[in-house]
């Protein structure tokens, strides 16, 4: 049977990283990044997991887990001798040190990228410690490449990674460590079989931490399958509600999408996440709130990876003003500086529900939720307020009126660069092409994301038709490239 562990209180905000048994190069490197105190997921799971514990976690987005789990398995590591210059090929050391040791099954490419440049942080006071990302829409003769080099600690989505093992690319013999990121999503995405095919390569004497946002029935299930009498850490979510404020308005069905603008443009959030129940209701709501003459986008199940790319790069970069999401599709974005949430649709789940309204409010910004909810929904709403312990605060529809300022536009335009990190283009470049040949400032010039093949750069709205004209004309890395506007 499964061993549970009590869930943790909120610990002490003077929780410091130097109370664990950690190295001190480890300490110092945590010390430089700006990881004083713990947050309270850390404080909690780490000292069970540097015990050598199975954990099941949950946590969160935003609350420190990816630092909790990076911590434990580069502390597992058994770290490779750099191999002497003078010895022979066959004297060089072998065996699990220059094998993968630690696994990390995430449910989407971009959480991955994610996690893999916080363990690369992470682990950047150590030497010759090689983390690789395997994924699907990445060619799989470059990661077959990798992988024949060597590495310590791979990153991937569960299809690809089975791939490399079906294939003999990958082996896990030496394998000490593994995570199941996101766990709940994978469960909701289908990946539960993937995942047991995986873990079917994995040791049977290693240790495997979950994480997970919620606590579905299958999270259990995972449990009893995977972990070995593992300790339960469960965080309950507070949000200070000085910081966010909630509303709800009662609607009937057939006026629930068109409230959604009456709320845009009313609130005139500059961003805003709106969260469905269904993909249905994605589309319907995007098709609404376009006719209305808001720029929305939609991120659901269906999407394409590229497609699911450019919407995230759009929203993260302010040249798209709402983003209508369903709660698989949105796991794992973490949006700095998001204005407002607006619950289309009542969660059934309370703790989806604090989940959602976790999105705003962050740091030091005041955050605004807005929930619509009908007769059918009152149900859930008991539910919701029972778990914050605070009643809900109710304001009429008839209250809305547009505010003044016409329509409600996102302050940048995306460009689409054909080119990007295989190409050698580094953000420096370019930045230095908008400011230098084409002739912009760099106060014009907003996010920059390479992908591997693509580039994407916000610009100020007011400049984007004229920055593809001169940028189209000028060069990036020595090269022309080929520019265009990321539309709807």
């Amino acid at each position: 049977m499964t061993e549970t562990f009590n869930h943790f209180k909120q610990p002490d905000a003077s929780s410091a990283f130097a109370t664990l048994a950690l190295p001190a190069s480890q300490l110092a490197n945590l010390t430089q990044l700006g990881y004083h105190t713990m947050t309270p997921v850390q404080a909690a799971s780490l000292p069970l997991a540097l015990a050598g514990h199975d954990l099941i976690v949950q946590a969160k987005t935003g609350s420190g887990k990816t630092a909790a789990f990076a911590l434990v398995l580069l502390n597992n590591l058994e770290r490779a001798a750099k191999p002497s210059q003078n010895a022979e090929p066959e004297a060089q050391p072998t065996g699990p040190r220059f094998a993968v040791q630690a696994l990390v099954l995430c449910p989407t490419r971009e959480l991955a990228d994610q996690v893999t440049m916080e363990i690369r942080r992470l682990a950047r006071s150590e030497d010759n410690i090689k983390t690789l990302t395997l994924c699907g829409g990445a060619p799989m003769h470059g990661q077959k490449a990798s992988l024949a080099h060597g590495a310590h600690i791979v990153v991937g989505t569960p299809g690809r990674i089975i791939d490399h093992l079906t294939r003999g690319h990958l082996t896990l013999d030496a394998l000490n460590t593994l995570v199941l990121d996101e766990a709940d999503r994978m469960l909701d995405m289908g990946f539960i079989d993937d995942i047991a095919q995986v873990v079917k390569h994995c040791p049977e004497q290693r240790q495997t931490l979950l994480f997970s946002a919620t606590y579905p029935e299958g999270i259990a299930e995972l449990g009893a399958r995977f972990l070995r009498t593992p300790k339960e850490v469960k965080l309950k979510e507070q949000h200070a509600q000085s910081k966010i404020e909630q509303r709800c308005y009662e609607v009937i069905e057939v006026d629930r999408l068109d409230a959604v603008g009456k709320l845009l443009n009313h609130f005139r959030p500059a961003s805003t996440l709106a969260f469905c129940n269904t993909r249905q209701q994605c589309r319907d709501l995007v098709d609404v709130l376009r006719a209305q003459g808001f720029e929305a986008l939609a991120l659901h199940g269906e999407l394409e990876q590229r497609d699911r790319d450019q919407v995230l790069v759009q929203f993260a970069n302010r040249s798209c003003s709402v983003l209508v999401a369903t709660d698989v599709a949105s796991r794992g974005l973490d949006i700095a500086q998001l204005a407002a949430v607006i619950n289309v649709d009542v969660s059934p789940d309370p703790q989806v529900h604090i989940h959602r309204i976790g999105r705003t409010g962050r740091a030091d910004e005041q955050g605004l939720v807005l929930t619509l909810v009908s007769l059918d929904e009152m149900g859930s709403i008991g539910k919701i307020e029972a778990a914050q312990g605070t009643e809900s605060e109710w304001h009429p529809l008839g209250e809305l009126t547009a505010q003044p300022g016409g329509r409600l536009l996102p302050p940048m335009r995306t460009l689409h660069i054909t080119g990007g990190r295989k190409d050698k283009i580094r953000p420096g470049d370019v930045l230095g092409a908008l400011t230098g040949e084409a002739g912009f400032t760099a106060a014009q010039v907003g996010k920059i994301n390479v992908n591997e093949f693509s580039t994407y750069v916000a610009v100020d709205r007011a400049i984007a038709a004229e920055a593809v004209k001169r940028l189209s004309a000028a060069k990036v890395k020595g090269k022309k490239v080929k520019v265009r506007l990321l539309t709807e």
